[in-house]
């Protein structure tokens, strides 16, 4: 099945509340593909030339070659599933926020060694980068890159191998150590652990622990010390979603220890506890704050330096206004900005996300 970056796509609307066709049926397929085609662009591979598509929006206003101040870049992942068509969800963003737009297809849906966070795909990322660099006339502090579910994965991988380049990166519902995925997708009975094992070249084992280490972020997130990182996962994911919420919690962790706040970590037993319960530990309730540019109430946030983690009252979802709304604030070289803005008003609240 053809997936989005939002199950709203699925569902028939656009995150801005625009009616669009349900990719799900062939009908709906073929429009996506045609609404695509108005944005598609190839990129070279600068790793092994081969031609890569993705989504490209840019602003009449920030085209090369004309005045005016430069504008921010939104770099919007694919999901787990996905490709670089998703991208089509991110164009009305970018129109409403005049930023440039670019959702690079990185090999496409996770069911092949070349995909799933491998050099070429964070190569695919970086070439992305470039091709709006030289198309657009880009503000360099305000680069941002933010996706859901499989692109929270890949969000996660961006910010760990590519620190310098990020003015901030939101990923939401992410999958962070595939190895305890594959484990927590076996006890679903999903089919998330065979595309892991088409990716990384069996089950974890002796044979392939380096591949299963290597496309996860968790291992390599220390790197991202002081890089604005905001993670957000639904308390109710991996029983209503594919996710468990420690994928997003453990991330949090090794940011908050590499950014010098080890009083900030979370426990075991809290992780634990959420996991199993689907409640945040009495002792750790009072950690909330009303966030009026959220959808969704917030049950639990936490900062540690420049990482910030949310638990929100849902599932696999994502909010894509209110991750926008949060990476506006953030600049490169500038201290994290985790101040509360105001209610942002827009039509694209909180939204379920298609794996």
């Amino acid at each position: 099945m053809r997936q989005c970056f939002l199950v709203a796509l699925w569902i028939g609307f656009s995150p801005m509340g625009v009616a669009l066709a349900n990719p799900a049926t062939p009908a709906g397929e073929e429009a996506l593909k045609k609404e695509a085609e108005l944005y598609t662009v190839s990129i070279t591979s600068s790793k092994d030339g081969v031609a890569q598509k993705a989504i490209f929006y840019c602003p009449p206003e920030a085209a090369t070659g004309t005045g005016g101040p430069p504008v921010p870049l939104l770099v919007w992942l694919h999901t787990w599933s996905g490709g670089y068509e998703q991208g089509v969800a991110a164009v009305a963003h970018g129109k409403e926020r005049k930023w440039v737009v670019i959702a690079p297809d990185f090999r496409g849906p996770n069911v092949r060694p070349e995909a799933c966070a491998s050099d070429l795909a964070v190569q695919d990322v970086l070439d992305a980068v470039e091709y709006a660099r030289q198309h657009a006339r880009l503000d360099s502090a305000r680069i941002y890159v933010m996706g859901s579910s499989g692109g929270g994965h890949m969000a996660l991988m961006m910010a760990a191998r590519a620190p310098g380049l990020w003015a901030g990166v939101s990923a939401w519902v992410p999958i962070s150590d595939l190895a305890a995925w594959h484990a927590e997708s076996l006890t679903r009975q999903q089919r998330y652990a065979a595309m892991l094992e088409k990716c990384c070249g069996g089950p974890p084992g002796p044979q392939t622990e380096a591949e299963y280490h290597r496309r996860s972020p968790l291992f390599y997130l220390a790197a991202a010390k002081g890089l604005p990182v905001d993670i957000n996962a639904g308390i109710h994911d991996g029983h209503t979603g594919s996710v468990p919420i420690s994928q997003s919690a453990r991330a949090f962790n090794v940011l908050a220890e590499a950014n010098g706040c080890r009083d900030r970590l979370l426990s075991e037993e809290a992780i634990a506890f959420m996991v199993r319960e689907r409640k945040v530990p009495p002792p750790l309730a009072d950690e909330r704050e009303e966030d009026p540019e959220r959808q969704k109430s917030i049950l639990f946030r936490r900062a540690a330096g420049a990482a910030r983690l949310t638990i929100f009252e849902g599932g696999h979802d994502c909010e894509p206004s209110a991750a926008l709304d949060w990476l506006s604030r953030q600049r490169r070289g500038t201290p994290a900005d985790h101040r509360l803005g105001t209610a942002s008003g827009r039509s694209s609240g909180a939204q379920g996300v298609a794996r």
